[in-house]
């Protein structure tokens, strides 16, 4: 069994063994030189037979040579296989039996094929190996040389087989694309070589294959070929030259059309007609554009938007933006104003002395320094004696009035400062109206107050005037059973109006007569133009007025709270006998507070 398998390993059939050891006896000498003269003459007479069948034609079958190196013709005639060989009577019989060859064929194909199995079954992934049916036909080297052919395994372009262990057991990826996707992305395969025509050739006996002329691997040389000879058309470049005459002859004659036109008056015409003909060239930035251009051309948008003339402050771009006007929130005009620290008497002296030290030091310092001249001493009566000693001893009297005059010169310039000072009566009332329109600003308020009997003229006096001087606006509505008063304005003005309403105005008392307490304080003034009295002649009316009693007489906060706009443009009184008037005059937004009013009962009143 081991020689048999050493055998089919080394590839020699049992008909080449065969053939040897009839050739050479077993102790190694040569058998008898006759039997050895016989064969190789029947072997001689085969071969003559087979090449004259070859070259008739009647023989499809051309023995191929071996891959091998060059043998002997003794040793390769064993390797063609036929009848007329077998029936030899000196070469034994199992040695050239054609049914034993195919069987150690078969054998060697089973044994094949069992060893790829086993293969396969332990690695699934594993490829499969080329057997000599499913290998492919390795093309022969062609060329010789530098001028020899790549080998095909050098050419291939397909990534090599996973070497490692890890990638020995990986799963093999399909080598189709199974998405539209994938399919429409994948890349299209590399064209596959082109085999190169086999020619016959001579030069090299010992080749395996002949070699094309240009069958050359990647980096040979090339041989040079020379350039060809290029011949011009016939009439080339007469045609040339007439075309040239053409257009000198044409611009000549525009040129004499043109100085006819301009003699004969009409170059104005052939001018607008030029221009309608021919368009100018379009220019180097369009006019809405130049000016965000800074060099004028619209290379400068290379440069990038930063560069031009759209966010700074001479874009023209920057006239046309607009902002809004931003509006307070309402509830800004609320806001507390924060009030200095309130200090105290004593403390106000002190920061008055540490300020005013302060101030005087460093005015001396500036004096010392030369920045301002030094003050002239200030004499008085007092300090005469101290600061001018000779001057005083010497002439006191003249001494005495130069301090008399210095004395007055600086009351008058402090009297002059003072009034300098001091504002105008216009400057003054500008100030006060200032100060109301900026309380009005935080907001508006409205009150509504119910006097039991408003008769008083006094007390109608003071609810008028007070109301005009805080700039209140309102109403005041005297009715036969109670008076109502209804002011609106800025909330500082109604509570100190509150104020007044409900604390200042005595209402239980009533006003003094006019002129007859008058009369009798003066009457021993002089005598007038008339010879009476000077201020005893009072205007008493005729007919004395009724006097209604004021002693349970009060007023009551009925309402108060915000309003968003004024009603009243002033100030006004008004008598209303009925209900409906009252309203009336009150309007349909403030009608509600003449009920409220009317059913507005104090509290002394509901316990009684």
């Amino acid at each position: 069994m081991t020689d048999r398998k050493r055998q089919l390993e080394n590839g020699d059939s049992p008909v080449a063994k065969k053939m040897r050891s009839d050739t050479t006896s077993s102790n190694g000498g040569s058998g008898s030189p006759s039997l050895s003269a016989e064969v190789l003459k029947k072997r001689q007479e085969i071969a003559a037979k087979l090449a004259a069948m070859s070259q008739k034609g009647s023989l499809n079958v051309t023995p191929t040579p071996r891959p091998s190196a060059p043998t002997t013709p003794a040793a390769s005639t064993p390797a063609i296989a036929t009848p007329t060989s077998g029936a030899s009577s000196h070469s034994p019989s199992p040695a050239l039996d054609p049914d034993l060859a195919r069987r150690v064929a078969e054998a060697k194909r089973r044994v094949a094929d069992a060893q790829t199995k086993l293969a396969v079954k332990d690695n699934p992934y594993m490829t499969l190996p080329q057997t000599k049916k499913n290998r492919p036909a390795e093309p022969a080297q062609q060329g010789a040389g530098l001028k020899m052919a790549a080998h095909p395994l050098l050419l291939d372009s397909a990534p090599s087989a996973p070497q490692s262990k890890k990638d020995r057991y990986k799963p093999m990826q399909p080598k189709f694309a199974t998405i539209k996707a994938n399919i429409r992305n994948a890349p299209t395969p590399p064209p596959a070589p082109t085999p190169m025509p086999i020619t016959e050739t001579k030069s090299n006996p010992y080749a395996s294959a002949p070699t094309p002329k240009d069958g050359l691997f990647d980096g040979a040389p090339k041989e040079r070929v020379g350039r060809n000879f290029r011949f011009n058309q016939k009439g080339k470049y007469v045609a040339l030259g007439n075309q040239l005459r053409q257009d000198a002859q044409l611009e000549e004659l525009k040129q004499r059309i043109a100085e006819s036109a301009r003699k004969a008056g009409l170059d104005t015409e052939f001018e607008t007609l030029e221009k309608n003909i021919r368009r100018d060239a379009p220019p180097d930035a369009e006019w809405w554009d130049v000016a965000l251009l800074p060099n004028k051309s619209y290379d400068d948008l290379l440069m990038g938007v930063e560069h031009l003339n759209i966010r700074n402050s001479n874009s023209p771009v920057t006239l046309y933006i607009q902002h809004p006007i931003p509006i307070p929130a309402p509830a800004d005009k609320n806001k507390a104003v924060l009030k200095p620290l309130k200090l105290t008497k004593k403390e106000q002296k002190k920061m008055r002395k540490q300020r005013r030290q302060a101030e005087l030091q460093d005015k001396r310092d500036r004096i010392r320094m030369g920045l301002i001249p030094p003050d002239a001493p200030k004499v008085r009566l007092a300090n005469l004696m101290k600061v001018l000693t000779s001057d005083a001893v010497q002439d006191p009297t003249k001494v005495e009035a130069r301090v008399r005059r210095e004395v007055a010169i600086r009351k008058h310039q402090h009297e002059k400062m003072n009034s300098e000072r001091k504002l105008t009566d216009e400057q003054r009332r500008e100030k006060i109206e200032t100060k109301k329109a900026e309380e009005e600003k935080k907001g508006l308020c409205a009150a509504v107050f119910k006097v039991k009997t408003l008769s008083d003229p006094s007390h109608r006096f003071k609810v008028r005037k007070n109301a005009e001087q805080m700039n209140l606006t309102g109403v005041c509505i005297f009715h036969p059973s109670f008076s109502m008063v209804y002011v609106e304005g800025a909330p500082k003005f109604v509570r100190n109006y509150k104020r007044l309403m409900l604390h200042r105005i005595v209402w239980t008392e009533t006003a003094r007569a006019r002129g007859v307490d008058e009369a009798d304080a003066d009457g021993e003034d002089g005598e007038d133009e008339d010879g009476g009295k000077g201020k005893a002649k009072a205007v008493v009316p005729e007919e004395p007025e009724e006097v209604i009693p004021l002693d349970d007489n009060r007023c009551d906060l009925v309402w108060e709270g915000d309003i968003r706009d004024r009603v009243f443009s002033n100030f006004k009184p008004k008598s209303c006998p009925t209900d409906s008037s009252a309203k009336e005059v009150l309007g349909t937004k403030l009608a509600g507070y003449w009920d409220q009013s009317k059913n507005y009962k104090h509290v002394d009143d509901e316990l009684f």
